[in-house]
């Protein structure tokens, strides 16, 4: 493998800007991220994809906003455009726990050093190039623009905010996975046309004076939504728009939607048709060194990258819909699959690297198992405006066979310099059910549960039912925990045929809608009786862009419009948490009288019965956190052996 030269990665200086004999810039990219070079990466695709165009794009990473902000005119004016992104996660996720408590860490900073990020950082950038350059127009992008781009409830203000459009002042955002609109926009420039006449963009949305004309399309239908200023008058209607946002935004066909937002109409335009296999693939074979910018060889190793540094990801979008996720609402329920080829291509880089050992980390996606997985009839696809295929029950029309998956594992595994590949990526696990999933075969399923975990898990299987209530979970848009139960057989079985001793690990959520307090005490007795003890969970964070989020906000849920309880309080979050930890000593006082008090002595004599001690407290050993999930089953009644300590 052939040594990188500092001119192999986009230039963040002058200096890398002289090296390459520029005398000016196309676009420069500004990103809350430090520039890692790698398809994983979102602001390295988009400055990669600028300069197939045969543009010259420099990026300026986490560009400081305490000093006299020479990073944002350090390199000038770009002919075309600023391009503006807070970078792989929303910078509020990035720089707050659930709990609204500082992190210590950022992910995407080296040495995982906190902050270099600004809060609401697409804003805050856009911001200051306008002050600088008027007449220079800015592109927002990102997870954070993208879910952001109408009125949305952001939890850590506590406020109702309009289209992160109407804070930043960019000219124009692009929402969802850039790749598509990008081109249309560079292709638009090249031919003369201004970017003040990027009205008609697919994926692309806009604030227009009120009174100036829509720009007409005859092929696209439109559609209002309440205004910004009575969703903050009115949380009902509020909650009615999301069901109009999410439908739109998962169609193949959608319309455009409208906003009025105070002398202002937001335009939201259709999304572009899911990604071709041929557009995927050249997205992922552009140049990437893979790598970390040189820049940051002396400052310590970014955590993001060193856990996706020898992973590949295999496709975008998850059709499951989740009620609590981001991830359709950004990529899209349809999915876009790479080649094998394209991918084995990267598995090729990946072996070249100087320090891989053998392991790939992960061959995955936003869920591991929907490779390949789509519509067997286009045309009922294309009328379709489920948010979700597989909730409440798996689309007659949706081909859920894994056997595409099981060859390429098996590909990859031939690759000589590859020792073993994990699947470090969530499991749907509810998809490898036959009691589920009635129209797949059951010797297929199996095959690939069995493929899984014989040759692509160190230890530990992870899936997700998220909750054991049968009415959380139908909001959710997640199937019955019996179906948990149907997969840890199956899973047991295996496991004791083939001696593997691996252990599953199922996450769970705390503080969602319409999630009571004996739902937790439940969630407890079910999972202590199956041999699970809770260590660590994950509380519901309400982010933009999710049902769940309206309905913690509103109080509505957005299809039916009728009430639904949320924990909000941090008393009541508190107390769902606590259920987590029956086994602490400090909870059991507290569990008994709550169970005793709403007549549940059954659950109470499950969890903590009388005269007996389940299990010794060990202080310090569970950590009271809302942000991550470990699971962990107890000596006594788990009957495998961790392989090793994790």
């Amino acid at each position: 493998m052939r040594m990188n030269k500092l001119s192999d990665w986009l230039p963040t200086t002058n200096k890398e800007v002289k090296l390459r004999g520029w005398e000016e810039l196309d676009v420069i990219l500004f990103s809350g991220d430090a520039y890692v070079d790698h398809p994983a990466f979102g602001p390295a695709v988009i400055g990669r994809i600028l300069e197939s165009y045969g543009l010259r794009v420099a990026i300026v990473p986490q560009p400081s906003v305490n000093d006299n902000l020479q990073d944002f005119t350090k390199m000038g004016t770009p002919k075309m455009f600023f391009a503006v992104t807070g970078g792989c996660m929303d910078p509020m996720v990035s720089n707050y726990t659930a709990s609204k408590k500082r992190r210590d860490k950022d992910a995407y900073t080296p040495n995982g050093d906190k902050g270099f990020r600004p809060d609401y950082a697409t804003s805050v950038y856009s911001k200051i190039l306008k002050e600088k350059f008027p007449d220079v127009p800015v592109l927002i992008g990102g997870i954070e623009a993208s879910l952001r781009r109408v009125t949305h409830y952001d939890y850590w203000s506590d406020q109702l905010k309009p289209s992160i459009l109407e804070d930043s002042k960019a000219d124009l955002l692009v929402y969802g996975m850039g790749e598509q609109p990008l081109r249309e926009i560079v292709n638009l420039l090249q031919k003369g046309v201004p970017f003040s006449s990027l009205t008609t963009v697919k994926q692309t949305a806009l604030l227009l004076p009120r009174d100036e004309n829509i720009p007409k399309n005859k092929n696209w239908e439109d559609v209002r939504i309440n205004s910004h200023e009575v969703c903050l008058l009115n949380k009902k209607k509020f909650a009615a728009n999301f069901k109009t946002i999410e439908q739109e935004s998962n169609k193949l066909h959608a319309r455009r939607i409208f906003q009025n937002v105070g002398n202002s109409t937001l335009v939201i335009n259709p999304p572009y048709e899911t990604m071709t296999e041929e557009e995927i693939d050249a997205s992922f074979d552009l140049p990437f060194t893979r790598l970390p910018h040189p820049k940051y060889n002396k400052r310590g190793p970014i955590p993001a990258f060193e856990m996706i540094k020898f992973s590949i990801n295999i496709h975008r979008g998850c059709f499951g819909g989740c009620s609590f996720c981001t991830i359709s609402a950004h990529q899209g329920k349809f999915i876009a699959s790479r080649s094998q080829e394209s991918i084995l291509k990267e598995v090729d880089k990946v072996a070249e690297m100087p320090d891989f050992k053998g392991y790939l980390s992960d061959i995955g996606g936003p869920s591991a198992n929907m490779y390949k997985m789509k519509g067997k009839v286009q045309e009922i696809c294309d009328k379709c405006v489920a948010p979700s295929c597989i909730s409440p029950v798996i689309c007659h029309n949706l081909d859920t066979s894994h056997k595409p998956l099981t060859d390429l594992y098996k590909a990859v595994d031939k690759h000589p310099k590859v020792k073993k590949s994990f699947i470090g990526s969530g499991i749907r696990h509810d998809m490898l059910v036959p009691e589920f999933n009635k129209k797949a075969d059951p010797k297929e399923l199996d095959a690939y549960t069995e493929e899984v975990m014989t040759n692509h898990v160190s230890g530990r299987l992870k899936v997700a039912p998220e909750h054991t209530s049968d009415p959380v979970l139908k909001l959710m848009r997640k199937p019955s925990f019996t179906y948990f139960h149907k997969f840890k057989e199956r899973f047991d079985k295996i496991n004791i045929r083939k001696k593997l001793n691996l252990q599953l690990i199922p996450y769970f959520i705390s503080s969602h809608p319409a999630s009571e307090l004996q739902d937790m005490a439940n969630l407890a007795a079910e999972t202590k009786d199956m041999g699970f003890q809770l260590e660590q969970v994950q509380g519901f964070t309400p982010t933009p862009m999710t049902v769940a989020t309206v309905i913690y906000y509103s109080g509505y849920h957005p299809y039916t419009l009728k009430p639904t309880k949320t924990p909000k309080t941090k008393k009541e979050r508190d107390d769902q948490h606590k259920f987590f930890f029956w086994y602490k000593k400090e909870n059991q006082d507290w569990i008994r009288n709550i169970l005793n008090n709403v007549g549940r002595k059954d659950l109470l004599e499950k969890l903590i019965p009388q005269g007996n001690s389940w299990r010794k407290n060990k202080p310090g050993k569970a950590k009271d956190t809302f942000d991550d999930t470990i699971t962990k089953a107890p000596r006594r009644k788990n009957k495998y052996k961790k392989r090793r300590k994790r």
